[in-house]
């Protein structure tokens, strides 16, 4: 482990207790049917009283994790924490640190102190909440140039195929790196229109379509905006039987549901830090290579970080060993700085009673949904499997984009989602259950305004 002034200490592994990690989900599960009613959501007289939220928010293991993030205006609805997570508040002493000791004081030798291992650490502890072994996660770029990185690598693996096997609901950035890539080696594309677009590929649609020209599949494991939960093992065992590689991008499930890389099989993945994680706007992002994978894919982006001996200058590129080899330039140390208390903060947790309270957050979203929202023509457009959601929910609406500027209005912000969805994001570690209720209160109001000023 690395300390903020740039100096080695020992190495931190976290250890997770499978049995209190239970504990808060049954908790949690219990003040929802007391509270709500979650067991029976048919029953609207408890989704009628602020009271429930309140019972709630008393009862919830992590509620004292809000008070350890920085938040200027309590009065603030914020439903953008999957976007952009709020800042820890020791990000500004782990800032000042590195800058009093590790660049004032300790200047160019804090690189041999530790600086140069940082990417790799902080890559070990993001690792561990993606159920993936030590040595095989980096944090470094931005989550397209990984992408970019990690497609790259896959693609040569298999240079005598020639098809890539993704859908057009990806994420933006990784959709426009394929077809760029795509063109380039002259490769096509086939996208798989799901039959369900709430909830994602499938494992059966996809092995409907890989083949024996098949190089990659590649999908984001949550989808952006309905908060769809792919099944990864079972889309990797398909991409894997066809002889294919997988890539995952994991931007909007590390920090919020369970994610197992090693036991899955995947091959690749790649995910953002500002979101769940709280690592701050531009965070640098990381990469995840399976270890026997490492030591035989090339990444395309040769750097001298990657280099087998970096310091050495010398001629010709020699790969390192492992996932050093996917780094390339200088690592942005301050952002890596102020991204280690927001994976502190996601450790200490809890991957269990987070994704617990990520359900019963979303169940209460979904249940007031249909308590209020259901008559002013707004849909569900999530699972309603809480199994299969993660820790957002998709509400549908002819006006969503007018709808979002107006609740911002009103102190509530949430995403826009082209064509016709309201984003809301719920942040285990920082969003109550009031939260919740007073957000969606508003969206009411602005509806039955609409209506009754239409009529």
């Amino acid at each position: 482990m690395w300390r903020g002034d740039g100096r080695r200490t020992t190495r931190v592994t976290a250890i997770l207790d499978a049995q209190n990690t239970d504990r808060p989900r049954r908790r949690i599960g219990r003040a929802c049917e007391r509270g709500v009613g979650f067991a029976g959501l048919g029953t609207p007289s408890p989704i009628h009283s602020r009271a429930a939220a309140e019972a709630l928010d008393r009862d919830d293991p992590l509620a004292g994790f809000r008070d350890e993030f920085l938040i200027a205006d309590d009065g603030i609805v914020y439903f953008d924490g999957n976007s952009l997570g709020r800042p820890p508040a020791r990000v500004a002493d782990a800032l000042a640190r590195v800058v009093a000791t590790g660049w004032s004081e300790r200047l160019i030798r804090s690189w041999t102190e530790g600086w140069m291992d940082v990417p790799l650490e902080l890559g070990d502890r993001i690792g561990a909440l993606l159920g993936a072994a030590a040595g095989q996660v980096a944090v470094a770029d931005s989550t397209t140039v990984c992408f970019y990185k990690a497609v790259c690598a896959a693609l040569d693996a298999r240079p005598d195929r020639s098809e890539i096997v993704t859908d057009p609901g990806n994420f933006p950035t990784d959709r426009y790196v394929l077809e760029s890539l795509a063109a380039q080696r002259g490769l096509r594309l086939r996208w798989l229109s799901p039959a369900d677009p709430t909830l994602g590929p499938t494992a059966e649609e996809v092995a409907a379509l890989v083949g024996e020209r098949t190089a990659l599949v590649t999908f984001t494991h949550v989808d952006y905006r309905s908060a769809a939960i792919l099944d990864m093992a079972a889309i990797t065992a398909v991409a894997h039987d066809a002889g294919a590689l997988t890539v995952w991008d994991l931007s909007h499930s590390v920090g919020a549901v369970a994610v197992e890389l090693d036991d899955t099989g995947a091959d690749l993945a790649v995910g953002c830090t500002y979101k769940y994680l709280c690592g701050g706007p531009g965070s640098p992002a990381f990469i995840y290579v399976r270890g026997e994978l490492a030591r035989t894919l090339r990444q395309p982006v040769w750097g001298w970080l990657g280099r087998r001996d970096p310091f050495r200058m010398d001629p010709g590129y020699e790969p390192a060993n492992g996932i050093r080899a996917f780094l390339s330039g200088t690592p942005p140390i301050l952002a890596l700085h102020a991204l280690e208390p927001g994976i502190e903060l996601v450790t200490r947790a809890g991957i269990g009673p987070i994704r617990a309270k990520g359900i019963a957050l979303t169940e209460f979203a979904i249940a007031l949904a249909d308590a209020w929202l259901a008559e002013h023509a707004v849909s569900v457009a999530s699972p309603r499997d809480g199994a299969r959601r993660s820790a957002h929910v998709a509400l549908a609406h002819a006006d969503a984009e007018a709808l979002c500027g107006a609740l911002a209005g009103r102190g509530v912000l949430a995403d826009f989602r082209a064509p016709d969805v309201v984003r809301v994001g719920l942040s285990p570690l920082t969003t109550r259950f009031t939260e919740v209720w007073d957000g969606l209160d508003v969206l009411r109001d602005l509806l039955a305004g609409a209506a009754a000023g239409g009529r």
